[in-house]
């Protein structure tokens, strides 16, 4: 089975990542969620001035696979549910939030967002693999 270390490498959190989005994130163990500021670059549109969708997507996945790790679950992601609601630019204030759903044998239930102020840019569904260590 494939142990998971944190090499700082990582795209979305990655401090070691020179390409990386560099996002802090700040977990509630007792709500179980996380939440990370992220202001997105001219070279993260997709179409000129619209953040790309993949962007958005990479950041709701990495908050729920984050958060599963920081609450003592090393897990993968094994299914993705994406909703795009609404554009982002570059210079947008994103904040990325994600909450554990459900934790039971190996597979974690989980959700996540992505808003600028009260506007909803994305909403994701997930479901992570527990890894064994």
């Amino acid at each position: 089975m494939t142990t998971l270390h944190d090499n700082q490498g990582c795209f979305v959190c990655g401090k070691d990542n020179p390409i990386g989005l560099k996002v802090e994130f700040e977990v509630d163990e007792n709500a179980k969620t996380i939440r990370g500021r992220f202001t997105p670059r001219p070279e993260h549109q997709g179409y000129e001035g619209i953040l790309h969708g993949g962007i958005i997507t990479t950041l709701m996945d990495e908050a729920m696979v984050k958060l599963a790790w920081k609450l003592g679950y090393p897990a993968v992601s094994a299914e993705l549910t994406v909703r795009l609601k609404a554009p982002a630019a570059p210079g947008d204030d994103l904040i990325v939030t994600a909450r554990i759903l459900k934790a039971s044998g190996r597979l974690i239930e989980a959700e996540a967002k992505v808003e600028r102020g009260s506007v909803v840019i994305g909403e994701a569904k997930g479901k992570l693999l527990k890894v064994r260590q």
